[in-house]
């Protein structure tokens, strides 16, 4: 029932399943065709009686950090179900260590999840996360697509 969610990015075009467990199934792709140095596992692999997953993240950026927004976008069975935008880094007076992190060094870090503050019916979403280097997002570091697939509800 518990399973460990890992998936390690290198190659263009890569897409296959990093979790699956009777309740659900993730996949990812990226959305462009550059070669990645991208690591991001997550525990358990399951949505029932989880109110906390522990996720790992390991990074070789492109470019310096010394900008940097983020955009989820959610869709849920087709239909856009969330737009969020956060500035993690500004140049200044930045919390996340990620900040000013210079091309080729490796970020690592850990973090958890907290799932219980939204409940994932049972369908099919695909969560785009976007990631810049700029605030007009037209020169993007990384885009994630993933599949994330819920066959049971979980309440």
């Amino acid at each position: 029932m518990f399973g460990l969610v890992f998936f390690i990015l290198f190659t263009p075009g890569v897409s296959g399943f990093f979790c699956t467990s009777s309740d659900l199934e993730m996949s990812y792709t990226f959305c462009d065709s550059a070669a990645h140095d991208f690591m991001f596992n997550v525990t358990p692999c399951t949505m029932l009686n989880t109110s906390i997953w522990h996720a790992a993240l390991t990074w070789v950026p492109k470019s310096d950090i010394a900008f940097l927004k983020v955009v989820f976008t959610v869709w849920y069975d087709g239909a856009k179900a969330l737009h969020w935008k956060e500035i993690l880094c500004s140049g200044a007076d930045d919390e996340y260590y990620v900040c000013e992190t210079l091309k080729g060094e490796t970020i690592a870090t850990t973090f958890d999840i907290k799932g219980k503050r939204t409940i994932f019916p049972k369908g099919d979403y695909s969560v785009i996360i976007e990631a810049f280097s700029d605030d007009s997002e037209k020169n993007m570091v990384m885009c994630v697509n993933y599949t994330m697939i819920v066959k049971k509800d979980s309440f």
